[in-house]
């Protein structure tokens, strides 16, 4: 006789009402120093768990699950789900909710209480993908934290603020393209993937929100190549109307130093930040 399967009731996810419940239940007051803009439409968190490409083997890391909208999304598609909250009091809400909104998948749930830029490794399975509401005051340096300290990561998707968006995906050229651009473009392919309406937030937000998604690339470098290279990178935007010839000469201790670096890399003294890729840059990075 063949034994029964098992199934398992899916997590219900939040609405409105579920939001200022749980905020109310635990004296909860939303911080714009903290960025805290929570998702309460049920329709958007499946939206974003879909686009981001998760898939039933993946390891999830969230960063800032707050009240846990998003989390119950992807604990509803995703083989284990990392949180990693900030908030005391949103965290030690975390654990309840998901035993009462997801019975099923407690066992597949893990919270880690820290701030993420200084979370250096994760308990549990090593995480495959990332998807999270970031912040909107610390998205990029999360982000690139996350990129460079958990390099099994390989895919994923954030929600940021539109302005930050446009800059992690522009390319050369692109009147957005600048440090957040080149950086994140060393370690993945990044992709406008959409946007969010202010109304599915509470409290509303101020600003548009975009989704980001990525897939992980081969790394030009190793860890002081891109050491060299982000320096390199930093130099060539601090003043965006510069040449590079002008923009890395205290970089390189002289505008010649600076001149036969950028020839031997192929590139045009005249040429600025704006006009050059992850390769130019990395290519800089070997001879400076």
């Amino acid at each position: 006789m063949r034994p029964r399967e098992v199934r398992l009731t899916p997590p219900r996810l939040l609405g409105p009402s579920d939001i200022r419940e749980l905020a109310e239940s635990c004296g909860i007051r939303p911080t714009k120093q903290r960025g805290q803009n929570f998702v309460t439409d049920a329709n958007t968190v499946r939206r974003i768990v879909k686009t981001s490409g998760i898939d039933p083997e993946d390891v999830v890391v969230e960063i800032g699950p707050g009240l846990g909208s998003l989390t119950l999304g992807l604990l509803e598609v995703a083989r284990h789900v990392t949180a990693v909250e900030i908030d005391d009091v949103l965290a030690s809400q975390l654990p309840s909710t998901i035993a009462t909104y997801a019975p099923d998948q407690v066992g597949n749930f893990e919270l880690v209480v820290a701030d993420a830029m200084k979370v250096t490794s994760l308990p549990g399975p090593e995480p495959t993908a990332m998807v999270a509401n970031l912040p909107y005051n610390v998205s990029v340096p999360v982000l690139l934290t996350f990129f460079e300290r958990f390099p099994s990561i390989q895919t994923g998707l954030v929600m940021v603020q539109a302005e930050v968006a446009h800059r992690l995906a522009a390319g050369p050229g692109s009147k957005t393209y600048g440090v957040p651009s080149v950086k994140s473009a060393w370690y993945a392919e990044m992709r406008l993937s959409g946007s969010v309406g202010r109304n599915v937030f509470w409290p509303m937000p101020n600003v548009e929100s975009s989704l980001v998604a990525w897939k992980r690339r081969p790394e030009p470098g190793d860890e002081a190549h891109r050491l060299r290279t982000f320096a390199v990178i930093d130099a060539a935007f601090a003043q965006r109307r510069k040449t590079m010839r002008a923009a890395l000469s205290v970089l390189a201790g002289s505008g010649a130093a600076a001149e036969d670096a950028l020839v031997k890399a192929g590139i045009s003294p005249q040429a600025r930040g704006e006009s050059l890729g992850i390769e130019e840059f990395a290519r800089l990075g070997e001879f400076l």
